[in-house]
């Protein structure tokens, strides 16, 4: 298994450096702190303003697309014109604002970790009227099974199509979008998953899912080493994970390798237990009256001189 200790050794403190002694070290602290957190609120105020700009975009695309198929069918060629003209200005819009998109996500990721990123709640709700949820190790595996039922039942779609994404910023887009599934019991799913693609001989897309698969219990591995919610550790990890230096990308790519090993073991495994219980099955037809088979019985008897 990989060693996640030396992704804890992350700076936090704004308090490690020297001041001089004559300067009031705490009250220059929270200067630093109050600093930084500003930083991260005109950041997050940019980010809002982004995602309204771009459902705006959505909408007014969406209401020129259906004033169009109107017009068409009306046949009126100058309306059609101003609006064909309109909707590749907006669409020159849209370009602009995924361009945007694009800037903003860059600096996220090259933006170094503190204690304010890195410890803060990734997820917060008010739930009323409804217990803890119980931790996996206090579940029995009977109630392990039935959890992973009734979330594969609710998740499945999804699992897969996180499933099929390849790069970094996608899974972690797709994921921060649906953060349930930052789980073991996806993990699990896609465990599974890439054994019935070896099976079926399907080799290429078990690489493809393999590689899901390692980064999701990255994600659960990071968030046990550091006793976080694996929601909350989804942007830390494809952060670290892209900016890492090449031990640390050597270590993902080796555990991918090593996966994907022992799926093709267990897969071949799988085989030849199908394979004899398949044969044993085909044996139980056969067996005639006092449980005999009649092919083992041919074989034993003597050869006719």
């Amino acid at each position: 298994m990989v060693d996640y200790s030396k992704w804890k050794d992350i700076e936090i403190s704004d308090d490690e450096d020297d001041t001089h002694p004559n300067i009031d070290t705490p009250s220059l602290f929270r200067w630093r702190h109050q600093a930084r957190l500003e930083r991260m609120a005109e950041k997050q105020k940019e980010m809002e303003e982004m995602k309204k700009q771009k459902r705006k975009y959505d909408e007014e695309v969406k209401t020129l697309k259906k004033k169009l198929s109107q017009t068409k069918e009306s046949s009126g060629v100058e309306d059609m014109s101003k609006l064909k003209s309109a909707l590749a200005e907006l669409e020159r819009k849209g370009e602009e604002l995924v361009s945007k998109q694009k800037e903003l996500e860059k600096k996220e990721r090259l933006e170094p970790w503190n204690v304010d990123t890195i410890s803060s709640d990734g997820f917060s709700k008010t739930v009323i009227n409804r217990p803890p949820t119980r931790k996996n190790e206090e579940l029995s595996e009977e109630e392990k099974e039935l959890r992973m039922k009734d979330f594969v039942k609710k998740h499945e779609a999804n699992i897969k199509k996180y499933g099929m994404y390849r790069s970094f910023d996608d899974s972690r887009r797709y994921l921060m979008e649906h953060p349930e599934l930052a789980c073991e019991d996806t993990a699990n799913y896609l465990v599974v998953w890439c054994i019935n693609l070896e099976m079926e001989e399907k080799h290429d897309l078990m690489s493809h899912v393999a590689h899901q698969t390692i980064c999701m219990q990255f994600i659960l591995e990071l968030a046990k080493q550091l006793e976080r919610d694996p929601r909350s550790c989804v942007s830390a990890f494809f952060h670290r994970i892209q900016q890492a230096e090449p031990e640390y990308k050597k270590a993902f790519t080796d555990e991918l390798e090593a996966f994907k090993d022992r799926i093709r073991k267990r897969a071949e495994q799988k085989l030849e237990e199908m394979m004899k219980e398949a044969e044993e099955e085909e044996r139980q037809k056969r067996l005639g009256p006092g449980g005999l088979d009649p092919i083992e019985v041919m074989e034993t008897l003597p050869e006719s001189r």
